[in-house]
């Protein structure tokens, strides 16, 4: 979506209402920059990390790599339940 258009849905939204934004809406920019981190560089850091570690000594490399896929589906979760909920609302 671009930012008229994102504009556009959220007028239609709140129209004839002065509450704030949809809680579940997230940015464009935001969304992005999440599914990126998602779904390329977590998921890419954490094989660098498990391959690399190990060579060069560093200390909990088990935890870093499962922590960097924890925040790569916390991330994916983040954006795929804003879209869901964006999309059901605006399709009622």
């Amino acid at each position: 979506m671009s930012d008229e258009n994102n504009l556009k849905n959220i007028a239609e939204l709140t129209a004839g209402d002065d509450s704030a934004v949809p809680a579940w809406l997230i940015p464009d920019k935001l969304y992005d920059v999440l599914k990126w981190l998602a779904a390329l560089v977590f998921p890419a850091l954490a094989l660098f990390v498990g391959t690399v570690g190990p060579a060069w000594g560093l200390p909990y490399v088990d935890a870093i790599v499962t922590t960097l896929n924890a925040l790569g589906v916390l991330a994916g979760a983040v954006i795929g339940v804003s879209a869901l909920k964006a999309k059901f609302t605006l399709a009622a």
